[in-house]
Protein backbone atom coordinates (compact mmCIF):
# COMPACT_ATOMS: atom_id res chain seq x y z
CA UNK A 1 0.00 0.00 0.00
CA UNK A 2 1.08 3.60 -1.09
CA UNK A 3 1.96 6.31 1.65
CA UNK A 4 -0.85 8.24 0.05
CA UNK A 5 -3.43 5.35 0.85
CA UNK A 6 -2.30 4.66 4.32
CA UNK A 7 -2.76 8.73 4.61
CA UNK A 8 -6.61 8.19 3.14
CA UNK A 9 -7.43 5.41 5.52
CA UNK A 10 -8.52 6.81 8.69
CA UNK A 11 -11.44 5.28 10.05
CA UNK A 12 -9.71 3.36 12.76
CA UNK A 13 -7.76 6.11 14.56
CA UNK A 14 -8.99 8.20 17.18
CA UNK A 15 -8.53 11.53 16.21
CA UNK A 16 -7.58 13.87 12.46
CA UNK A 17 -4.16 13.13 11.38
CA UNK A 18 -2.30 16.23 10.95
CA UNK A 19 -3.37 19.28 8.55
CA UNK A 20 0.43 19.78 7.75
CA UNK A 21 2.62 17.75 5.81
CA UNK A 22 4.60 14.30 7.31
CA UNK A 23 8.22 14.41 7.99
CA UNK A 24 9.84 10.74 8.23
CA UNK A 25 8.80 7.41 7.32
CA UNK A 26 9.44 4.21 9.19
CA UNK A 27 8.37 0.73 9.53
CA UNK A 28 7.67 -1.02 13.21
CA UNK A 29 8.37 -4.77 11.97
CA UNK A 30 7.76 -8.52 13.67
CA UNK A 31 6.72 -6.96 16.81
CA UNK A 32 6.21 -8.30 20.25
CA UNK A 33 3.94 -6.73 22.83
CA UNK A 34 4.02 -8.08 26.89
CA UNK A 35 1.42 -5.96 28.67
CA UNK A 36 0.99 -5.34 32.31
CA UNK A 37 -1.43 -3.98 34.20
CA UNK A 38 0.44 -2.03 36.89
CA UNK A 39 -0.14 -0.01 40.79
CA UNK A 40 -1.18 3.64 39.70
CA UNK A 41 1.00 5.12 42.58
CA UNK A 42 4.50 3.30 42.02
CA UNK A 43 3.76 4.07 38.13
CA UNK A 44 3.38 8.15 38.79
CA UNK A 45 7.06 7.95 40.08
CA UNK A 46 8.15 7.79 36.60
CA UNK A 47 5.28 9.94 34.39
CA UNK A 48 5.91 13.83 34.21
CA UNK A 49 3.34 15.78 36.22
CA UNK A 50 2.32 17.74 33.20
CA UNK A 51 1.03 14.63 31.92
CA UNK A 52 -2.20 12.62 32.84
CA UNK A 53 -1.94 8.76 33.04
CA UNK A 54 -4.57 6.86 30.84
CA UNK A 55 -6.84 4.15 32.61
CA UNK A 56 -8.69 0.92 31.61
CA UNK A 57 -11.34 0.52 33.44
CA UNK A 58 -9.66 2.30 36.35
CA UNK A 59 -6.51 0.85 35.93
CA UNK A 60 -3.14 1.53 34.11
CA UNK A 61 -0.91 -0.39 31.84
CA UNK A 62 2.90 -0.96 30.88
CA UNK A 63 4.12 -2.84 27.75
CA UNK A 64 7.34 -3.53 26.47
CA UNK A 65 7.61 -3.89 22.57
CA UNK A 66 10.28 -5.76 20.98
CA UNK A 67 10.33 -4.90 17.61
CA UNK A 68 12.69 -4.51 15.05
CA UNK A 69 13.18 -0.47 12.97
CA UNK A 70 13.42 -0.52 9.77
CA UNK A 71 13.46 1.52 6.44
CA UNK A 72 13.48 5.31 8.96
CA UNK A 73 13.81 8.18 6.72
CA UNK A 74 12.97 11.77 5.99
CA UNK A 75 10.49 12.74 3.63
CA UNK A 76 12.50 13.27 0.54
CA UNK A 77 15.57 10.98 0.91
CA UNK A 78 16.33 7.32 1.24
CA UNK A 79 16.81 5.45 3.96
CA UNK A 80 20.32 4.24 4.88
CA UNK A 81 20.27 0.27 5.83
CA UNK A 82 23.14 0.53 8.44
CA UNK A 83 21.61 3.57 10.28
CA UNK A 84 18.23 3.14 9.34
CA UNK A 85 17.44 -0.62 10.24
CA UNK A 86 17.92 -1.58 14.18
CA UNK A 87 16.48 -3.63 16.49
CA UNK A 88 14.35 -1.71 19.48
CA UNK A 89 12.64 -2.29 22.53
CA UNK A 90 10.62 0.93 24.29
CA UNK A 91 8.71 0.36 27.72
CA UNK A 92 5.78 2.56 27.35
CA UNK A 93 2.44 3.73 29.03
CA UNK A 94 -0.42 5.48 28.28
CA UNK A 95 -1.43 8.93 28.78
CA UNK A 96 -3.92 11.68 27.94
CA UNK A 97 -3.25 15.68 27.22
CA UNK A 98 -5.19 18.16 25.94
CA UNK A 99 -8.20 15.30 25.21
CA UNK A 100 -5.68 13.38 23.50
CA UNK A 101 -4.33 9.99 23.95
CA UNK A 102 -0.92 8.85 23.15
CA UNK A 103 2.20 7.05 24.50
CA UNK A 104 4.99 8.26 27.12
CA UNK A 105 8.32 6.13 26.82
CA UNK A 106 9.85 4.73 30.12
CA UNK A 107 12.70 3.18 28.69
CA UNK A 108 13.89 3.09 24.62
CA UNK A 109 16.74 0.95 23.86
CA UNK A 110 18.23 0.19 20.20
CA UNK A 111 20.76 -2.42 19.11
CA UNK A 112 23.29 -0.30 17.04
CA UNK A 113 24.84 2.59 19.18
CA UNK A 114 24.99 4.83 16.02
CA UNK A 115 21.76 4.55 15.20
CA UNK A 116 21.03 5.47 18.75
CA UNK A 117 23.07 8.94 19.07
CA UNK A 118 20.92 9.75 15.51
CA UNK A 119 17.53 8.79 16.67
CA UNK A 120 18.51 10.57 19.89
CA UNK A 121 19.74 14.04 18.22
CA UNK A 122 17.29 14.35 15.77
CA UNK A 123 13.91 13.17 18.29
CA UNK A 124 15.49 14.09 21.79
CA UNK A 125 13.72 10.75 22.95
CA UNK A 126 16.07 8.95 25.58
CA UNK A 127 17.38 6.14 23.18
CA UNK A 128 20.82 4.22 24.46
CA UNK A 129 22.49 1.12 23.42
CA UNK A 130 22.31 -2.37 24.47
CA UNK A 131 22.69 -5.77 23.03
CA UNK A 132 20.11 -6.98 21.38
CA UNK A 133 20.17 -10.35 19.28
CA UNK A 134 17.02 -11.90 17.67
CA UNK A 135 16.03 -14.29 15.52
CA UNK A 136 12.68 -16.27 14.33
CA UNK A 137 11.86 -17.30 17.48
CA UNK A 138 14.16 -15.40 20.05
CA UNK A 139 14.73 -12.08 21.60
CA UNK A 140 17.50 -11.19 23.43
CA UNK A 141 18.45 -8.32 25.10
CA UNK A 142 21.26 -7.12 27.60
CA UNK A 143 22.64 -3.85 28.85
CA UNK A 144 25.47 -3.94 31.58
CA UNK A 145 24.95 -0.55 32.40
CA UNK A 146 21.45 -0.77 33.85
CA UNK A 147 21.93 -4.53 34.32
CA UNK A 148 18.50 -4.43 32.13
CA UNK A 149 17.99 -7.99 30.50
CA UNK A 150 15.07 -9.14 27.93
CA UNK A 151 14.98 -13.06 27.15
CA UNK A 152 12.36 -14.37 25.12
CA UNK A 153 11.57 -17.34 23.14
CA UNK A 154 7.98 -17.51 21.61
CA UNK A 155 5.82 -19.00 19.20
CA UNK A 156 3.81 -16.95 16.79
CA UNK A 157 -0.35 -18.33 16.69
CA UNK A 158 -3.27 -17.50 14.62
CA UNK A 159 -4.26 -13.78 14.15
CA UNK A 160 -7.33 -12.59 16.60
CA UNK A 161 -10.52 -12.91 14.73
CA UNK A 162 -11.52 -9.79 16.67
CA UNK A 163 -10.05 -7.35 18.83
CA UNK A 164 -11.36 -6.73 22.48
CA UNK A 165 -11.61 -3.20 23.28
CA UNK A 166 -8.96 -3.46 25.83
CA UNK A 167 -6.64 -4.74 22.23
CA UNK A 168 -7.33 -1.59 20.98
CA UNK A 169 -6.97 0.58 23.56
CA UNK A 170 -3.21 -0.93 24.33
CA UNK A 171 -2.41 -0.57 20.29
CA UNK A 172 -4.22 1.62 18.16
CA UNK A 173 -1.92 4.92 20.31
CA UNK A 174 -1.20 7.81 17.47
CA UNK A 175 0.43 10.47 19.47
CA UNK A 176 4.02 9.93 21.67
CA UNK A 177 4.48 12.52 24.43
CA UNK A 178 8.27 12.67 25.31
CA UNK A 179 9.43 15.25 28.56
CA UNK A 180 12.85 17.16 28.19
CA UNK A 181 14.63 19.02 31.20
CA UNK A 182 11.96 22.33 30.46
CA UNK A 183 9.47 21.12 28.21
CA UNK A 184 7.23 18.45 26.48
CA UNK A 185 7.54 17.08 23.06
CA UNK A 186 4.57 15.98 21.01
CA UNK A 187 4.89 13.81 18.22
CA UNK A 188 2.20 12.75 16.20
CA UNK A 189 2.15 9.55 13.96
CA UNK A 190 -0.66 7.79 11.71
CA UNK A 191 -0.84 3.98 10.55
CA UNK A 192 -2.97 1.37 9.36
CA UNK A 193 -4.42 -0.80 12.60
CA UNK A 194 -2.32 -3.12 13.74
CA UNK A 195 -3.11 -6.53 12.80
CA UNK A 196 -2.53 -8.75 15.86
CA UNK A 197 -2.01 -12.28 16.35
CA UNK A 198 -1.45 -14.68 19.77
CA UNK A 199 1.71 -15.13 20.77
CA UNK A 200 2.63 -18.24 22.85
CA UNK A 201 5.89 -17.33 25.16
CA UNK A 202 8.18 -20.30 25.57
CA UNK A 203 10.56 -18.67 27.81
CA UNK A 204 10.41 -15.30 29.13
CA UNK A 205 12.75 -13.39 31.69
CA UNK A 206 12.76 -10.00 32.42
CA UNK A 207 14.99 -7.87 34.67
CA UNK A 208 14.89 -4.06 34.65
CA UNK A 209 15.68 -3.06 37.89
CA UNK A 210 13.97 0.23 37.72
CA UNK A 211 10.97 -0.99 37.66
CA UNK A 212 10.78 -4.40 39.64
CA UNK A 213 7.58 -3.47 41.54
CA UNK A 214 5.63 -3.34 37.89
CA UNK A 215 7.37 -5.48 35.43
CA UNK A 216 7.68 -9.55 36.26
CA UNK A 217 7.52 -12.30 33.86
CA UNK A 218 4.47 -13.19 33.74
CA UNK A 219 2.71 -10.23 31.49
CA UNK A 220 -1.31 -10.21 31.81
CA UNK A 221 -1.92 -9.89 27.60
CA UNK A 222 0.65 -10.71 24.79
CA UNK A 223 0.29 -10.14 21.10
CA UNK A 224 2.47 -10.50 18.25
CA UNK A 225 2.22 -8.14 14.80
CA UNK A 226 3.84 -8.49 11.52
CA UNK A 227 4.31 -4.89 11.67
CA UNK A 228 3.06 -1.38 10.13
CA UNK A 229 3.99 1.26 7.85
CA UNK A 230 4.30 4.46 10.29
CA UNK A 231 4.19 7.72 8.87
CA UNK A 232 5.67 10.74 11.55
CA UNK A 233 5.49 14.52 12.16
CA UNK A 234 7.79 16.61 13.38
CA UNK A 235 7.77 17.27 16.78
CA UNK A 236 5.93 20.19 18.97
CA UNK A 237 7.94 21.91 22.01
CA UNK A 238 5.64 23.16 24.48
CA UNK A 239 7.25 24.18 27.68
CA UNK A 240 6.55 22.70 30.85
CA UNK A 241 5.12 25.77 32.16
CA UNK A 242 2.03 25.60 29.85
CA UNK A 243 0.91 22.36 31.15
CA UNK A 244 0.11 24.06 34.50
CA UNK A 245 -3.52 24.44 34.03
CA UNK A 246 -3.96 20.96 33.11
CA UNK A 247 -2.45 19.52 36.12
CA UNK A 248 -4.94 17.36 38.67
Amino acid sequence: MSIQEILNTTKHRFGEIPADGWKFYQEWNNAIFLHYEVDLNELKKFVPKELEIDLFDGKPWISIVAFTMEKIRYKYLPSFPPISDFDEINIRTYIKSNNKTGVYFLSIEGGKKLSCKVAKGISELPYRFSEIIRTDRKYLSSNSEFNDKLDIEFRIGRELAKKTALDKWLTERYALFQDTDDSINEFEIHHLEWQINELDLERLEINYPRFKRMINNQPNKVHYSAGVKVIAWGKTKKNKADYSTVLK
